[in-house]
């Protein structure tokens, strides 16, 4: 009997529940080929206070239009946007205070909980936090193990604040299979704090120390929220007799279980777009047949754009997405939006005709003209030129000219055609699938496209993209290929991805991987991430198991949790010194075109401003390389919001008999995001002057100026750690792999530079390295050291003198991040980012020692790990990066290759010809190698893009700098140039002529 009523069970509900509508549809997949797509019922209707009202009168109006037994429906999924409103509109109705319990030993200490977060989101939701034992490092092994006496005291702290939501997050907590730190720590808490949340980090992202706590923590606070607003979800279904599962669908396009949804409901943020994404391609019958899709769905204000990958899935964002300000690395759509919509306002600037982004939005019906309103809109326009019956079509027939109709149709072609080309992923046209009440203003043909199609039913296809919702599971882990090939871990890890959608609700045979990527990890022998996402079909068989809601942690809280807007300074979030930390809001906006930095005395002290514009340049110095420099950022900032100082000085200003000290971080850049600094950078330092009898350094240096390295030298210079200025300068200028590639080096006055040296894990350990034969030899046993220190480590070297350092620096380089980030940060804020990288170029020198060197579109992407490190190629395909012409010339044409071996090697044209034995073709240009710099910006921010980010589609700018003089000696061109990364047939040829960067201290010091 049970079997007779599972077959009958063949319907399945779509509902979703939208800010302004609410749409739901009801269809029989069995039915799917027919010319309906098996859609049997649907429904739109403004969306209720109440989403559960809105539901309910949503099922009940498609129950009665279509006569439908609801013994026949096999599951109800629901897409909402209520959990991430609650977060974007900072209800503190509906978000609760979090206390964090970080298990990290000595690190992180330096990147507490919220550092990066708006001050009134953090004010609101972090009641508390506490940083204590625990820990492991990449390879499995402890940092520490946790202690329960530790966990129960802040669980006392935890209750007298009435906190009653915890977040857990333990460093590579997401690798820890065997230890089960977060989850011991979790019993520990349940059992000292009945009925308490527990939120496991591990359970909400994957790696990504900071940004996955953030996302934890918007998780726990909104947790309470999701359980009445999943109860008010299903108490609908049990009053219309359905006894089927009820489903919410998650940011990938796959469900939850209502029980899952209750415990992350975070998942659900962007779930929106993917179900739009998915609906539309099941309406056109392909979604099986492999081929990606661009999806694009028209509302009445902005345009959304994303492409639907060949395994049915839409493409995710890069590493990390962000949300009311707050930084995560939680799986999201990558979707871009354009202002063009129905209500867009149509206009004429300066002789052309524009279209949008502002509009008229839900006013439509009342101002526009097709309606008796009197604002121009693309409907009217529309209207006007073509056979649509929208409104009263005679208000725009002799209003609206043949013309400008002509004239709205291409630029609305135009601009769908640039956001298309920005998500292409290769240059083979895709179909394009137009969905949104607005997709009539669309045209039928678009360039990129094999063919546009507007599909029956698009106005719910967000609700059939719910319905339709698939199972799938995500394996991202860390694994050592010593013993076992990458091809063998990835069978057994895509087994456990099988077996894992198996456990969510997949029916076995339909269960199948669709996405695998390993990423080498740089500077770790045989260690490899690996990401494997399997996905399958639901297991309606299974049903029952996934019917009732089963919400853990019991019973609602007994105590009132209220916002901490309301609560005064009750639960603020104090650090376990006692010292309050309120320091943290944002620093006051200036005006770019007036701000003058603080120079005294040859003295240029550093403020948020500086910090904020020298960031940006570092991570363009670095070539590609050197890491993010956005956690020393972090950590940076917080020494300038707790008072201290930061001192900078000029290279010149320095006395021959000075002794100026270098260290910073070394390391894997996967680690660093993982396992935040602690104090290993001063304990090299102190531990290398307990040893050293030559005396202590009187000023510090960063070793590079490219990425993260390039503020560690002023971190460690800082007031609140050695107290020492920092020299505008650096021994590299940019970002290169080793330690021997540094301009010491190369001058080569002395057998041994970087010797003494000590390095230290932050966990007790400590090397110290007397003397070696070479820096060769010095580069060889630390890259063998970090392997067995946990892969991240702080190194301070012996100083050398201030005569030696004049002679060796690239001088000015902080100086010069400075103007690089102020030229960036100008651009932005002026809407001139189409001519961002020609601002930097003026910065640097001018055309005579810079030059963009391309435009255009990521193509290609191969890396692969040897050595240590990561070595690739990126192709880049000429594109058009910017539409402020709309003439759609290409400004570069062809293809260019990077190879990079972490940092960017050289930029070479690829030229049509004929191809070698090696499958190379022989014609190519170099256009600028190493020691000259070379890097990848970002065409819609100015940012700089390392090689661990590039990904295909992505919009960039290459721009080549002229390396220092300190580099162009035949020795230097042989340590930095092509010989030193392998490319012994490639000759170097200087880009420009070099300029010698302009001191800020020497522009701006009074009496300069």
């Amino acid at each position: 009997m049970g079997s007779v009523l599972e077959d009958s069970r063949k319907l399945r509900i779509g509902v979703d529940v939208g800010g302004t509508n609410t749409d739901g549809v009801v269809l029989d997949p069995t039915r799917a080929a027919e010319t309906g797509r098996g859609i049997i019922a649907w429904h739109k209707a403004p969306t209720t206070t109440d989403p559960g009202h809105g539901i309910a009168d949503a099922i009940t109006t498609m129950f009665k239009s279509a006569n439908i037994n609801p013994d026949h429906v096999a599951s109800v999924t629901i897409g909402t946007t209520h959990f991430v409103n609650a977060v974007v509109t900072r209800d503190h109705t509906r978000l609760s205070n979090v206390a964090v319990i970080r298990l990290s030993g000595p690190f992180s200490k330096h990147a507490l909980p919220g550092i990066d977060w708006p001050p009134d989101m953090r004010k609101l939701i972090l009641g508390h936090y506490a940083l204590v034992k625990g820990g492991l490092e990449v390879d499995g092994n402890l940092i520490s193990d946790i202690d329960q006496d530790e966990i129960k005291a802040q669980c006392k702290i935890i209750c007298e604040k009435k906190i009653r939501s915890v977040v857990v997050n333990g460093v590579f907590s997401p690798i820890d299979t065997v230890e089960k730190q977060e989850e011991r720590a979790a019993d520990i808490i349940r059992s000292e704090i009945p009925g308490v949340d527990v939120v496991l980090s591990k359970e909400v992202a994957n790696l990504g120390f900071l940004e996955r706590e953030n996302a934890a923590i918007l998780n726990a606070s909104i947790l309470s929220f999701a359980r009445k607003t999943i109860k008010s979800f299903q108490e609908p279904m049990q009053k219309l007799g359905l006894r089927c599962p009820v489903f919410i669908t998650q940011n990938d396009g796959t469900i939850l279980s209502g029980d899952a949804a209750s415990r992350l409901p975070i998942r659900t943020f962007s779930s929106g777009p993917t179900n739009s994404m998915r609906g539309a391609a099941f309406l056109i019958g392909e979604k099986e047949k492999g081929q990606p899709m661009m999806v694009v769905d028209v509302g009445g204000t902005t345009t959304d754009v994303g492409l639907l990958l060949a395994n049915g899935f839409p493409r995710q964002q890069a590493a990390y997405s962000e949300l009311s300000g707050v930084r995560m690395n939680f799986s999201c759509p990558d979707v871009k939006s354009v202002g063009l919509g129905g209500g867009s306002h149509v206009k004429r600037i300066n002789g052309k005709l524009t279209v949008g982004p502002d509009s008229v939005g839900y006013e439509l019906t009342e101002k526009a003209l097709v309606f008796g309103g009197d604002v121009p809109t693309a409907t009217d326009y529309t209207v006007a030129g073509s056979k649509a019956v929208i409104g009263n079509p005679s208000l725009v027939a002799d209003r609206l000219g043949e013309k400008d109709c002509a004239e709205f149709k291409l630029e609305v072609k135009r601009m769908l055609e640039r956001v298309i080309d920005t998500m292409k992923t290769s240059p083979e046209d895709l179909p394009v699938l137009l969905v949104g009440g607005g997709a009539v203003i669309a045209p039928d043909e678009l360039k990129g496209a094999s063919r546009v199609v507007k599909p029956k039913w698009s106005g719910v296809a967000n609700a059939i993209g719910a319905a339709m919702a698939r199972v799938s599971a995500v394996i991202d882990t860390v694994k050592s290929t010593e013993k076992k090939t990458s091809k063998e871990l990835l069978q057994e890890i895509s087994e456990e991805a099988r077996k894992k959608t198996v456990e969510a609700g997949a029916s076995p045979e339909s269960v199948a991987v669709v996405e695998m990527e390993t990423l080498p990890l740089q500077y770790i022998a045989n260690k490899t991430r690996f990401i494997v996402r399997a996905a399958g079909d639901f297991d309606f068989s299974r049903a029952s198991d996934f019917a009732t809601l089963h919400i853990d942690g019991g019973a609602e809280p007994e105590i009132e949790v209220v916002g901490q807007a309301e609560n005064g300074d009750e639960g603020s979030a104090i650090d376990q010194n006692g010292l309050e930390d309120e320091g943290m809001s944002h620093a006051p906006e200036v005006d770019i075109g007036s701000y003058t930095p603080r120079v005294e005395n040859r003295t240029w002290y550093i403020s948020e401003t500086d910090l904020d514009w020298i960031t940006i340049g570092c991570y363009i110095l670095g070539t590609g390389g050197g890491g993010s420099p956005y956690s020393s950022m972090l950590r940076m900032r917080g020494i300038l919001r707790a008072g201290g100082v930061i001192r900078v000085i000029n290279p010149y200003d320095l006395k021959d008999d000075d002794l100026v000290g270098c260290g910073g971080g070394a390391g894997s850049p996967t680690v660093g995001i993982e396992k935040l600094q602690g104090d290993e950078m001063m304990e090299a330092q102190e531990e290398l002057y307990k040893l050293f009898q030559g005396g202590r350094a009187t000023a510090m240096i960063a070793l590079e100026i490219g990425g993260g390295n390039g503020l560690q030298g002023m971190i460690l210079g800082a007031s609140t750690n050695m107290d020492l200025p920092t020299v505008d300068g650096d021994w590299m200028g940019r970002a290169y792999p080793t330690k021997w590639q540094t301009t010491p080096v190369v001058f080569n006055e002395r057998s041994i530079i970087f010797c003494p040296i000590t390095m230290a894990d932050g966990n007790g350990n400590v090397v110290y390295m007397p003397k070696a034969k070479s820096d060769l030899t010095v580069e060889r046993v630390l890259r063998a050291g970090l392997a067995q220190l946990g892969s991240h480590v702080g190194c301070a070297e012996g100083p050398v003198t201030g005569a030696e350092t004049k002679r060796w620096v690239v001088e000015h380089t902080i100086s010069l991040s400075w103007r690089i980030g102020r030229a960036v940060s100008r651009a932005r804020k002026e809407n001139r980012i189409d001519t961002v990288a020609e601002s930097i170029i003026e910065e640097v020198g001018g055309q005579e020692t810079g030059r963009v060197l391309f435009k255009g579109k990521i193509v290609g992407v191969e890396r692969t790990l040897r050595m240590g490190h990561v070595y690739g190629e990126v192709i880049i395909e000429g594109a058009d990066v910017n539409d402020a012409s709309g003439s759609g010339k290409l400004e570069y044409t062809g293809k260019i290759k990077i190879p990079f071996k972490n940092e960017n090697i050289a930029a070479i044209r690829m030229r049509p010809g004929e191809i070698d034995a090696t499958g190379e073709e022989k014609n190519e240009d170099v256009i600028a190698i190493v020691p000259d710099l070379i890097s990848v910006i970002d065409a819609q921010s100015g940012e700089a893009i390392g090689t661990p980010e590039y990904r295909y589609g992505l919009l960039v700018i290459v721009i080549g700098i002229t390396a220092s003089d300190r580099w162009t000696s035949p020795r230097g061109i042989e340590i930095g140039g092509p010989k030193g990364f392998g490319l012994d047939h490639l000759e170097y040829r200087s880009l420009g002529s070099f300029v010698k960067p302009v001191s800020v201290i020497d522009q701006y010091g009074k009496g300069s």
